[in-house]
């Protein structure tokens, strides 16, 4: 049985081996139907939108040649940001996840694909697809829960250290992209003497270098471009207005997938023994979803399905929407929560848990309000059918 921290209340108790197993199968059936399904429609939706993200770069690029005047320079800076988005999350988030390999395409292969962004493919690859999504949300193993610089749940001693916590986490979403490039070089795991010199100095000059690549398209090669026209220093301010608007997305989509109220963590014993029911239990329970429109849910990478990716990371994320039903249904008949809500709310409820469990557990207690309604909950959690 999945292991959860300490909780008042074991949302999965009423659940015996059988029905776990019988869970696991329901998704296994699901996960073949989507891999049966796949073909000419999803791969046109792939392809066409990574030629709008290409459309929309280069004519935003284009404008802030002439950036000197504001309206291109607003245009141009808009339309940038829209454009990393869209390649960080629903383009190269997901490329790298494996879910368009069925293609057969080597330029839209997990294999061959490198993004706009400061972490190196390979290395994202390995702490995000291996890792993360091996130990979703297990305390201990999965270092996505607080980037090793947060507490994440009550039952991890509290320090000093930690009253922090919500300025570092701030600091972290304006600058993202590098955040998560330290991360990937597991540069705390090195410190602490858990990683072969050799390795991280090999790791540290790929990072360096993709940095180096990074900085120099957006803040030397097209500045200069447009410092043929006197757009310049408004290209160098456009580019990096883009960057922090795109950290800022990307940071708040992420926390919404893993840190609102009603999601769950787990012990270490929770992979002992597991199960394939197990395991999609544990992403289930360990993952929140964004509830909103279809341009949200692209530009979020269709992360906004936090759920449905994490039980499916390598599925396309178009067929997501379509997962979520089935996933809602057996969440019902299995009396399991399913965690959702409005971007606003989500964002609030992730920024809530961190400046909460900033706190002593004695302190942050009284601060608790308790829920007056069941919108309050954020989440939705039902009885199962009866048989």
């Amino acid at each position: 049985m999945t292991a959860m921290q300490k909780k008042d209340v074991n949302p999965v108790a009423h659940l015996t081996r059988s029905d776990i197993e019988r869970l696991g199968e329901e998704l296994d059936a699901v996960r073949a139907r989507i891999v049966e399904s796949r073909g000419a429609k999803d791969a046109a939706y792939i392809r066409g939108v990574i030629k709008g993200q290409r459309y929309l770069e280069m004519g935003s690029r284009a404008l802030l040649l002439f950036s000197k005047k504001k309206p291109a320079f607003v245009v141009g800076t808009v339309g940038l940001a829209a454009a990393k988005i869209l390649e960080n999350m629903e383009i190269g988030h997901n490329v790298m996840h494996g879910q368009w390999d069925w293609m057969r395409d080597p330029k839209i292969h997990s294999s061959t694909w490198e993004w706009d962004n400061a972490s190196p493919s390979d290395l994202w690859k390995h702490s995000h697809n291996e890792l993360h999504h091996t130990y979703t949300n297990v305390i201990g193993r999965d270092n996505d829960l607080g980037y090793g610089i947060m507490r994440v749940d009550e039952d991890q001693k509290w320090v000093p250290f930690y009253l922090g916590q919500p300025a570092w986490n701030f600091i972290n979403a304006c600058f993202f992209e590098y955040g998560i490039a330290a991360y990937d070089l597991e540069l705390g795991k090195y410190l602490k003497g858990r990683k072969d010199k050799a390795v991280f100095q090999r790791d540290s000059r790929k990072v360096l270098h993709k940095i180096r690549e990074q900085f120099t398209k957006d803040y030397v090669a097209h500045p200069l471009l447009a410092a043929l026209t006197g757009s310049g220093k408004q290209t160098i301010k456009a580019n990096f207005i883009a960057n922090l608007t795109r950290n800022l997305w990307t940071h708040s989509v992420i926390m919404c997938g893993h840190f609102p109220s009603g999601v769950e963590t787990f012990t270490k014993k929770s992979i002992v023994g597991e199960s394939r029911g197990d395991w999609y239990l544990r992403q289930m329970l360990g993952s929140a979803n964004i509830s909103g429109s279809k341009a949200m849910h692209v530009a979020t990478g269709n992360l906004s399905y936090q759920i449905e990716h994490h039980l499916f990371p390598d599925l396309p994320s178009n067929r997501y929407e379509e997962i979520s039903k089935d996933v809602q249904d057996i969440c019902e008949r299995y009396g399991l929560s399913y965690v959702t809500g409005s971007l606003p709310r989500q964002v609030a409820s992730a920024w809530w848990t961190i400046i909460r469990l900033s706190l002593p557990n004695d302190f942050a207690a009284k601060l608790e309000r308790k829920p007056q309604n069941v919108t309050d909950l954020v989440q939705r959690q039902v009885q199962p059918k009866a048989a």
